[in-house]
């Protein structure tokens, strides 16, 4: 099994790893198979509940990749840090250095905890669906019933960002996560439970609790204020929201 260092220190851009297995792995629109390697520990989020996996550099001392995505295998459960096509491969058992892309990885970070903050700013209304990229990211929500305001909620949502809350994560068993059902706040990402315990991520002093995989900031300040550039239906019942930070939607 691959460490997951991002899970302890999701602020860490650069770390040694050993080449566990190399392999091949198939691109999302089906075309030829693309490299890809198995290391023993990382530093890669790789996609999952709406975050895309990372992207960034490998290299050893024969040579260097372009670390192009990052991807759980359904059945083996192995982390594919998925190399450019044409890359050239280092050996099983070489020790290499992996970068983030941090820029990219840091705007994901900012994103996925404001949609926490989303969460936080329309109380009792579950999420039905969420995506983030380094350019904006989206939330859906069913308001059927709901008075919603846009202006309000963008409010709420950069007041919160602005009220300096500290981010942190806390673990609780399976079945204590079972016992509190209302902690998921989304119904289309199951909590990352299977493995006797479940993260939490907690923001602020009664802000929001929830369950996440995902990288997250440490202060939401970090943030930087956010505007809804959009509101779009989805259906009857469900609201997509569009979020982007103030300076890029400017």
């Amino acid at each position: 099994m691959t460490d997951l260092l991002f899970r302890e220190d999701a602020y860490l851009q650069q770390a040694s790893a050993v080449v566990v297995a190399v392999t091949q792995t198939a691109p999302r629109d089906g075309s030829t198979p693309m490299p890809a390697v198995v290391l023993d520990c990382t530093i890669f989020y790789f996609e999952s509940g709406g975050q895309p996996g990372d992207a960034g550099t490998l290299t050893w001392a024969g040579g260097s990749a372009s670390i192009v995505d990052t991807r759980k295998d359904r059945e083996s459960g192995a982390i594919f840090h998925v190399l450019a096509a044409d890359a050239v491969l280092p050996d099983v058992g070489e020790t290499v250095e992996i970068t983030l892309d941090w820029p990219r990885r840091h705007a994901h970070m900012r994103y996925h905890t404001a949609l926490h903050l989303i969460c936080a700013a329309l109380p009792g209304i579950l999420a039905t669906g969420n995506s983030i990229d380094a350019t904006k990211a989206r939330i859906d929500f069913d308001l059927s019933g709901v008075e919603f305001d846009r202006d309000a909620t963008e409010a709420r949502l950069n007041a919160l960002i602005a009220g300096n809350h500290e981010v942190v994560t806390q673990w609780i068993t399976d079945e204590e996560m079972a016992a509190q059902p209302e902690l998921v706040r989304t119904m289309s990402v199951a909590p990352p439970s299977g493995a006797g315990r479940v993260r939490l991520l907690k923001i602020g002093d009664g802000v929001d609790l929830q369950p996440c995989g995902g990288t997250h900031v440490k202060n939401t300040r970090e943030i930087g204020p956010v505007k809804i550039v959009k509101v779009e239906n989805k259906g009857k019942q469900n609201r997509r929201l569009v979020i982007q930070f103030a300076s890029a939607s400017a």
